[in-house]
């Protein structure tokens, strides 16, 4: 009678803190895949700039000397 009142209690408590790990494993995982997408993205970028252009090129350009 006494043993009854808490036993459900400490299994609700268990299937939300499961549930929170597995929301947060897969919002990390999802971070993951976005942040290496990026990373390819810019990389893609850079490598397809002009290998022989410098920062120095481009502000001379711009002041027209």
């Amino acid at each position: 009678m006494t043993g009854d009142h808490g036993k459900g209690a400490g299994k609700t408590a268990a299937d939300a803190k499961d549930s929170r790990r597995d929301r947060l494993k897969l919002a990390l995982r999802e971070n993951l895949k976005r942040r290496k997408s990026q990373a390819r993205g810019r990389s893609d970028a850079a490598s397809s700039e002009s290998p022989n252009a410098s920062l120095d090129d481009a502000s001379e350009e711009k002041t027209g000397q």
